[in-house]
């Protein structure tokens, strides 16, 4: 038998015998969707694994994308057979809408493929309060109609009644039941639009100890066209599209 063939077996001996004893980590999902109850401070995401393997598997490393989201296993190391999970915690806060968390984990697997796994953690949080538009606002000298904002609360909430009140007595705003359940409208409207003035809308449900806020703005005055030799007239300012705010109370940047 030549020495050529014998090293051919011994090879195949060694790689059989390096796969049948190898580490496998098996995820049972690799990701996870909640949907917090209101009120939650944190959604809680499970990952389950078993090494179907038959070396033990070790956890080199678990890493959080943000600092809103902690992770950590049971154990450092698994053992052919043994079960256990990674969980995810995500901390709420003032969050709301879809939110995306992962955490990836690194193993000493020789596999790369199976060496590294990333966990997704996706939560739905539905916001106590919607305010559409965040802000409502008049041209300079425009007739100061009322303007709506629409406040459309969450079913779980129980909100019977809204109260607004205005930074400045420039503008009034009245609460009047919406079109839909538990939908309100604020009516806004301006004293005059004579002169550029700016107030803060303080949204207090009855139910609840946040507050919620919008903004309502009359307009400065169109700069005057330029006359021959003058400067060129400025562009006229107009507000951005506001983002819907979070609760004032308990959130987090």
């Amino acid at each position: 038998m030549s020495m050529n063939f014998l090293r051919l077996i011994g090879i195949v001996a060694l790689t059989a015998l390096a796969q049948g004893a190898r580490a496998e980590l098996k995820w049972e999902q690799t990701s996870v969707d909640l949907q917090p109850a209101l009120g939650d401070k944190q959604a809680v995401a499970h990952f389950k694994y078993e090494n179907v393997g038959k070396t033990p598997v070790h956890f080199t490393s678990v890493h959080a994308s943000c600092g809103c989201t902690a992770a950590q296993t049971q154990n450092e190391q698994v053992a052919p057979g043994e079960k256990g999970e990674v969980t995810a915690t995500f901390n709420i806060g003032g969050r709301t809408g879809t939110q995306v968390k992962t955490v990836t984990v690194q193993t000493d697997d020789p596999d790369p493929a199976r060496a590294r796994t990333v966990l997704t953690l996706k939560a739905v949080i539905t916001p106590l309060l919607e305010i559409q538009p965040a802000l409502v606002y008049w041209q300079n000298g425009e007739e100061p109609k009322p303007k709506i904002i629409t406040a459309k609360a969450n079913k779980a909430a129980a909100i019977k009644k809204l109260d607004v009140i205005s930074s400045i007595p420039d503008f009034t705003a009245k609460v009047d039941a919406g079109s839909a359940p538990n939908e309100f409208k604020i009516s806004v409207q301006p004293r005059d639009t004579s002169k550029p003035v700016y107030a803060t809308l303080t949204i207090k449900p009855d139910s609840q100890a946040n507050t919620f806020a919008a903004a309502a703005r009359v307009m400065p005055p169109v700069p005057a066209p330029a006359t021959a030799g003058s400067a060129a007239p400025q562009k006229m300012w107009r507000p951005a599209p506001a983002a819907t705010p979070a609760a004032s109370a308990g959130a987090s940047p």
